[in-house]
């Protein structure tokens, strides 16, 4: 498989998701706020142009991510988008006229060297086009129970940071789910056509999978502060896409000392994430008081 497209198609999808973010947070937080998991949400957020525009904006990145994912491994896909998160504040300071702190800018180069070490340490590579049944039963088993566990753990809670890190982490699982079904669909798609596209259970089943994980996600952002939603939900995607593609499509990442680098700009990536989210919720608040 290719490096160059794949990594041009995924930035081009972080971008388009880091838009979506911004205009659907927006939207979220225009509306009554959710005590539980309700399907009306989604009907009082059709009434706010901006989460209209948030959609076009995840449709543009969902076609960018099909055509990286038909053309790169999922492991090296999946982790471009922990861009996402820098990305959206980059484009929240501009909507806002507001420009970002040093420390933020910082916390951004921390997550791209990061994540730059990660990718050329770990080098993933892989050709697997079939996925068996079974691996899928057992994937798809596993996936479910833990979105299940998570979204009720979280919709348990009152508004706050456990509420929101639970629907978090349960909406990075189902766009982690999500992208392993649309790999495999768009593979049947480019051997057998759009009739076999429309004809196999990996196409509904993603499609299946990304609505779920776009309800979670508008409860998730209703539930808490970005500084606990966000980490979880750019983390886990990438920790449970990489996860996927190894166990799915039998990607390989390369160990031995290369486990080092790798743990290095793991760490990297964390702490600017970390650093990232509290510097969105701060300017989150702010706007808020203001």
């Amino acid at each position: 498989m290719g490096f160059v497209l794949p990594v041009l198609f995924a930035l081009f999808a972080a971008l388009s998701n880091a838009l979506a973010t911004v205009l659907q947070r927006r939207a979220a937080l225009t509306v009554p706020q959710s005590h539980g998991f309700r399907f009306g949400l989604v009907l009082d957020l059709l009434r706010r142009p901006l989460w209209l525009a948030g959609i076009l904006a995840v449709i543009a990145a969902g076609v960018g991510q099909a055509a990286a994912l038909a053309t790169g491994a999922l492991a090296l896909v999946q982790p471009l988008f922990v861009l996402e998160l820098p990305l959206a504040l980059l484009i929240a300071s501009l909507m806002a006229r507001d420009r970002l702190p040093s420390a933020s800018w910082l916390a951004v180069a921390g997550v791209v060297a990061g994540l730059g070490i990660v990718l050329v340490a770990a080098s993933p590579r892989g050709n697997r086009t079939h996925v068996p049944l079974d691996r899928w039963v057992l994937a798809l088993a596993a996936c479910a129970a833990a979105v299940a566990v998570l979204a009720v753990s979280g919709l348990r809670r009152p508004p706050g940071r456990m509420r929101a890190g639970c629907l978090g982490a349960a909406t990075a699982v189902c766009y982690a789910l999500t992208a392993a079904l649309m790999k495999s669909a768009m593979h049947v798609l480019d051997e057998g056509g759009l009739g076999a596209f429309l004809t196999t259970w990996e196409t509904y089943a993603f499609a299946a999978a990304g609505v779920c994980a776009l309800l979670l996600l508008e409860h998730a952002m209703q539930g808490g502060p970005l500084v606990a939603s966000q980490p979880a939900l750019t983390l886990g995607d990438a920790g449970v896409s990489v996860a996927l593609g190894v166990l799915l499509y039998e990607e390989h990442l390369r160990t031995h000392w290369w486990l080092l680098p790798q743990l290095l700009g793991l760490a990297l990536i964390c702490a600017g994430v970390l650093a990232l989210a509290r510097a969105g919720a701060g300017a989150e608040a702010g706007a808020e008081a203001g």
